[in-house]
């Protein structure tokens, strides 16, 4: 279950401290998921992420929200209905507040992350379904310390839109922290140039990117790769991941709001 969940936001970033120029309130894009099952790719779910505006008392943040769900005739073989949302700095997309609901087959999980920046701690609450309990659920509170530019999964996914990718050359590579399931997992990346491919949303010229995590989720050297649009938007628009359990793919299917 950790390893679905985590595969349907996996990203990486190229540096912390760029501005954000790619993505504004309004955005949305939507995805299909495809997995390979005894040899044939099944699209089995719709991934939706999408960018609003939230005031508070005191600033404006920007909430960054990603559904996924299965389609109904897979409910019954795999039922996924997963939200992710994180509300940061609308300029600098550093978050505040990360909340993860998720329920995969049966499966019940609630993450939250409230982030202070004063001390480097994040006071996090972990919400499993349990049946030893009258309530059917039991909590998890932890405090839990992280690094500078450290960030959740939703803020990692955005933030890498905003980075000057085109000045990186073929073959660099780095690494950085994302915390998630209140562990600090190393990510990395190495560009292998650019491509040219056909998608829903036309023919786009993309940055190709490797990814590998510190644990062993994905398997393989540049066999987990995504597609970005080499443009000022950079939506990724396709990925390719392998797990130990298979391997799938993730495609765009329609982007609206976008920024430039």
């Amino acid at each position: 279950m950790r390893s679905i969940s985590f595969l349907l936001l996996l990203l990486i970033s190229f540096t912390l401290n760029a501005q954000n120029n790619a993505i504004q309130a309004g955005e949305r894009l939507n995805y299909n998921i495809s997995y390979n099952m005894s040899g044939i790719m099944n699209t089995i779910a719709r991934v939706t992420m999408e960018t609003s505006e939230v005031k508070t008392k005191k600033s404006t943040l920007l909430r960054l929200k990603c559904t996924a769900a299965s389609f109904s005739k897979w409910d019954s073989y795999f039922k996924i209905r997963d939200l992710y949302e994180s509300y940061v700095n609308p300029n600098t997309l550093t978050p505040y507040l990360y909340k993860r609901e998720i329920n995969e087959g049966g499966h019940y999980k609630f993450v939250k992350y409230n982030y202070d920046y004063k001390t480097k701690t994040v006071k996090s609450l972990i919400r499993k379904k349990s049946k030893n309990f009258e309530s059917g659920f039991w909590d998890q509170n932890n405090t839990v310390n992280f690094s500078s530019g450290t960030r959740d999964i939703v803020a990692t996914l955005y933030k890498l839109r905003t980075l000057d990718i085109h000045k990186a050359t073929v073959g660099a590579s780095d690494s950085f922290n994302v915390l998630f399931d209140n562990e600090n997992l190393k990510l990395t990346f190495k560009l292998l140039g650019k491509e040219t491919i056909s998608t829903a949303i036309g023919k786009k010229e993309c940055y190709k990117l490797a990814i590998g995590v510190s644990e062993a989720i994905l398997k393989g050297e540049n066999t987990n790769i995504i597609w970005l649009t080499a443009d000022e938007n950079k939506i990724p628009v396709y990925a390719r991941f392998k797990v130990a359990v298979g391997s799938g793919e993730l495609k765009i299917q329609s982007a609206s709001g976008l920024k430039n």
